[in-house]
C-alpha cells in the first residue's frame, strides 16, 4: 500500500488474493472480507516487519509476497489467542 503504483482498488484485489492463499496454506476457513482484511493488514505489518531487517518489497508481487507472509501471521496469533 505504500507503493505509489498499488491504487486502492489493486490493494483490496491483491490483500483479498494474499489473503486466500493464506487462508488454504495455514487450512482455516475466512470469508471473502476477511481474506481482504488480513491480506491488506498482514501486508501493512509484514512490511514493518521485514522494513526492521532492511527487506523492502515493492510492487504488485511484493505486496502479494508481504500480504501472504502477514496474513499467515495474523492467522496464527489469532489461533494461539483461541487456545
Amino acid at each position: 500500500m505504500e507503493d505509489a503504483s498499488i491504487g486502492w482498488i489493486a490493494a483490496i484485489i491483491i490483500g483479498g488474493v494474499a489473503g486466500w492463499l493464506a487462508e488454504r496454506f495455514m487450512k482455516s476457513e475466512m470469508g471473502l472480507l476477511m481474506n481482504i482484511i488480513l491480506g491488506i493488514v498482514g501486508a501493512f505489518i509484514a512490511n514493518l516487519i521485514l522494513g526492521l531487517v532492511g527487506v523492502t518489497l515493492a510492487g504488485w508481487l511484493g505486496y502479494l509476497i508481504a500480504g501472504f507472509i502477514g496474513a499467515c501471521i495474523l492467522i496464527a496469533v489469532a489461533r494461539a489467542f483461541r487456545r
